[in-house]
């Protein structure tokens, strides 16, 4: 792994489990494995050290939706349960921004998160399929994508802290999720 690289994901861990206060150069050089010095040699200052290491971590989108779909529903399972899987591996550093967002904004690239690069893909993909005639004509897509998103959200990085609400194993859950998405919009699949 690149020493960049190395750097960036070892500010990231540490912002995970301390936040803004807690995420020290010198915790971030030690789990590095590098000497402070080369911190600011890299990124210059803690606040840009850390808005990269979040915009990096945050950012990878984990697969696309099709341009041309052959099996909306299958498509948008595996779409789904990608970006579900991406989203509860990083729910700790998800958890520590939201938590600090409000005095922080200038670490976090709000614009630019995987959640809401796939909430904007997703769009689209609704938007074909509305053009292909799958979906029906009347549904709001920006209401029926910010819920399905959120939903998504809320199970990645909430099911740890709160069983009870979500008992079911992801795969069961985001097909539960995707049943009611897919009635909701008058889903049909593609004719052979």
């Amino acid at each position: 792994m690149e020493l960049r690289d190395r750097i960036l994901e070892a500010a990231a861990q540490v912002y995970s489990e301390t936040g803004f206060r807690g995420a020290t150069t010198r915790r971030i050089a030690e789990r590095a494995h590098v000497n402070e010095i080369t911190l600011f040699r890299h990124f210059g200052s803690k606040t840009r050290l850390l808005h990269e290491a979040i915009q990096c971590a945050s950012s990878s989108t984990p697969c696309a939706l099709p341009t041309r779909s052959a099996n909306p529903r299958g498509e948008l399972r595996v779409w789904a349960l990608a970006n579900h899987h991406e989203m509860f591996e990083r729910r700790f550093l998800i958890r520590t921004a939201m938590g600090e967002m409000e005095e922080r904004p200038d670490i976090f690239p709000m614009d630019r998160s995987q959640a809401v690069c796939a909430g904007l893909e997703l769009k689209a993909y609704l938007e074909r399929l509305q053009a292909e005639h799958l979906i029906a004509a009347e549904i709001d897509l920006r209401a029926a994508t910010t819920m399905f998103m959120g939903t998504l959200f809320a199970d990645a990085i909430s099911r740890d802290i709160l069983p009870s609400m979500y008992p079911d194993p992801p795969e069961i859950s985001v097909d539960q999720y995707l049943d009611l998405f897919a009635r909701a919009l008058a889903l049909k699949e593609p004719l052979s």
